[in-house]
């Protein structure tokens, strides 16, 4: 690899203090906070050209890389169409196309199709385009949809006469994008933000063909640490508003054919308990952790008495096995567990007649309840893949014990076998003695020799677990030699909710120091090198890049830093900023001087000290919501100014998007070419 003789751009310092607990913290690129700024634009807009300058003569592996992966993918392509309320829906793709189009038949699948939103059309004059949530009145005849153009995910609702395609003049601005009709068919209740925060904050009821203005709150969440939203039971039967923290619920219930009555408690929020609800028959069942239930336990209670004294348990508590979710039927409850790691699916007949797991055999895999709208149903529908296995959408019968596969992704590369990969599950010890599981996949024709490419990826925070999962688009890493390991740290929920516990507020640096400790055994074991070991992670994993550079820098060639969460004690300072008041039982409050200093002392961007560091690619959106773009301009700013080395440090703002990137199918491959590009660059790699 060499490095082009280009002077990178500097960005200059303005001392702003920042003091508090008698602490003072000097930032010199606070003003990259200031978005409308000329001064701002003109830098990013710099770095940008800089990293384009820098990998310009990967420009033609990138387009060939775009190409293959794209190759890969069924451009014409359906998704497994379900029945509900006598439609079948279908999701599909046409060759040549970004976006989906929704379509619908009416009880037959032989029916003509009725195409309710085309989104290359919907998508067209803007750079960037989703369509939000899509909600359908109890008589077919209206659906609900939201659209965002600009990536903040202000999602702006429209209602649409799906009989005469007419989108009505009702339009809805600054919300969650997601919606849910009262059983009336002219009641639509939503989600509202707030403008600074983009707190969901607020509950509205609309009625059809009236003016916003006119539309009646009827919730206002006024803690600002939760978030509240509204969506319609499974049942059809209740409009439910629910309001959620990190560590506590709450929710608010009404029967949907009566929208102008009062939504009631179902109960009262209690600091550190958290509970979900689905409606079957006369009761409530409830995933909750109730009488210290860290894995969650299966309760459920009277439509009639809800409040928490009622509730009794269906499945009781168990220290090894993590309740994730539930899927009611009319025989059958169907859990889906964890138990060390790995997903389960659990049948049991209400008459007790039958318990039992369905089978998968493998450590590498991820099996999730898929899309079940109907109570009588004799099927469950889940999805299934591994590391090595394309997705598939399978349908069990309850009845005759038979698996259908419904759909499996198709690779469309002819020399792709799944055959060809292998997949397994290791163990590294960290350093307080926890096991650490990490989910490994690489071609089996690679010799485990000390010098393989290794890309180490990890999120770890909020509970969100990254399971081994097939990707059509990693092939591109794997049949040029690379090694890639999901590092299953704490702060993720793999092993349980205590997984999730011991890797956030005081004891966050267990999710750093994991994922660094399993660094040195794919060292240790001859995976790979120092000179050969790249990271990867995104957000909240941005944050873990970061640290992680802070504390060992020599263990890794390369770092993959997007949209990552950098300026940890600022951001967390600043309760103007979307998700920080929320975000206080994840990370803590820094107004709390023990939280601040905890906080201090593994904030990457309060750690950069002059020394050197691996090659960094930093990648953020102008629009981000989540993570504001300034928080990894202003940590490569200052990584530029102190770091000693002459490694790469690359910056590139997506300056038309936000958090999720960019919204076409095949635009965000482009992003994925630019980050393998820059990898194999510093392997060496160029086709």
């Amino acid at each position: 690899m060499t490095k082009p003789n280009i002077k990178p751009p500097i960005a200059k310092k303005t001392e702003k203090k920042l003091i508090i607990h008698n602490d003072t913290r000097i930032d010199n690129y606070y003003w990259l906070n200031q978005r409308e700024n000329q001064d701002v634009l003109d830098y990013l807009s710099a770095e940008n050209d800089y990293t384009t300058s820098v990998l310009k003569h990967t420009e033609p592996f990138q387009q060939s890389l775009f190409e293959e992966m794209k190759s890969r993918i069924k451009e014409n392509d359906q998704s497994v169409p379900y029945k509900q309320n006598g439609y079948w829906y279908i999701t599909r793709y046409e060759e040549g196309k970004d976006y989906p189009i929704y379509t619908r038949k009416k009880e037959s699948l032989e029916a003509e199709e009725e195409i309710m939103f085309d989104c290359n059309k919907m998508a067209e004059g803007h750079s960037y385009f989703k369509l939000g949530g899509i909600s359908i009145s109890a008589d077919n005849t209206l659906a609900a949809f939201s659209v965002d153009t600009v990536s903040r995910r202000q999602y702006t609702i429209y209602i649409k006469n799906l009989r005469t395609g007419e989108i009505y003049q009702d339009k809805i601005e600054n919300t969650s994008g997601s919606s849910t009709w009262a059983n009336d068919n002219k009641t639509l209740f939503y989600s509202k933000k707030d403008k600074v925060t983009l707190r969901s904050d607020k509950i509205y009821k609309h009625q059809l063909n009236t003016n916003e203005k006119e539309d009646v709150l009827v919730f206002h969440e006024k803690d600002e640490t939760f978030n509240t939203y509204v969506y319609k039971s499974k049942s059809k039967k209740y409009l439910v508003i629910g309001s959620s923290s990190t560590l506590t619920t709450e929710y608010r219930i009404l029967e949907a054919d009566k929208p102008d009555g009062n939504f009631r408690i179902f109960n009262k929020r209690t600091r550190d308990l958290e509970y979900s609800i689905a409606h079957f028959n006369d009761s409530f069942y409830i995933i909750t952790n109730k009488d210290g239930a860290t894995n969650f336990k299966l309760q459920k209670t009277s439509v009639n008495n809800t409040s928490v004294e009622n509730w009794k348990d269906v499945i009781s508590h168990r220290a090894d096995v993590l309740l994730e979710d539930i899927e009611i039927f009319e025989n059958y409850l169907v859990l889906n567990e964890r138990q060390n790691g790995l997903n389960k699916l659990r049948i049991i007949s209400w008459d007790k007649t039958e318990d039992y797991y369905l089978d998968f055999e493998s450590e590498t895999y991820t099996v999730q309840i898929g899309n079940n709208p109907d109570f009588e149903s004799h099927t469950l529908r889940y999805v299934f893949n591994s590391l090595t296995t394309p997705s598939s959408v399978i349908d069990y019968n309850f009845k005759t014990k038979q698996k259908d596969i419904k759909k499996q992704q198709e690779v469309l590369d002819k020399n792709f076998d799944k055959d060809n990969y292998t997949s397994k599950r290791v163990w590294a010890t960290a350093r307080d003695g926890a096991k650490i599981p990490m989910s490994i996949v690489h071609r089996k024709d690679i010799v485990i020799n000390g010098q393989n490419p290794v890309l180490q990826y990890a999120y770890g925070s909020y509970g969100s677990t990254i399971d081994p999962y097939f990707s059509s688009i990693r092939l591109s890493l794997l049949d040029r030699g690379f090694i890639y390991v999901i590092t299953h740290v704490r702060g993720s929920e793999y092993l349980g909710r205590p997984w999730y516990e011991s890797g956030k507020l005081l004891t966050k640096i267990n999710t750093f120091t994991d994922f660094i400790d399993c660094s040195k055994y794919l060292i240790d074991n001859k995976y790979t090198s120092k000179a050969h070991l790249y990271a990867m992670g995104g957000s909240a994993g941005g944050l873990l890049m970061g640290v992680i550079i802070n504390m060992n820098p020599e263990l890794y060639n390369g770092v993959i830093a997007a949209v990552p969460f950098v300026d940890v004690v600022t951001t967390m300072l600043d309760d103007s900023i979307p998700l920080t008041t929320g975000e206080y039982d994840e990370w803590g409050n820094p107004n709390d001087k023990d939280y601040y200093f905890y906080m201090k002392s593994y904030s990457p961007y309060d750690n950069v000290e002059a020394k050197a560091y691996p090659n960094l690619l930093v990648t953020t959106g102008l629009h981000d919501s989540q993570v504001q773009y300034w928080e990894p301009a202003k940590w490569v700013a200052k990584l530029r100014n102190l770091k000693t080395d002459n490694n790469l440090l690359l910056l590139k703002t997506d300056m038309d998007t936000g958090h999720g990137g960019a919204s076409g199918r095949f635009e965000a491959l482009k992003e994925v070419a630019l980050e393998y590009a820059f990898l194999f660059n510093l392997e060496g790699i160029n086709k």
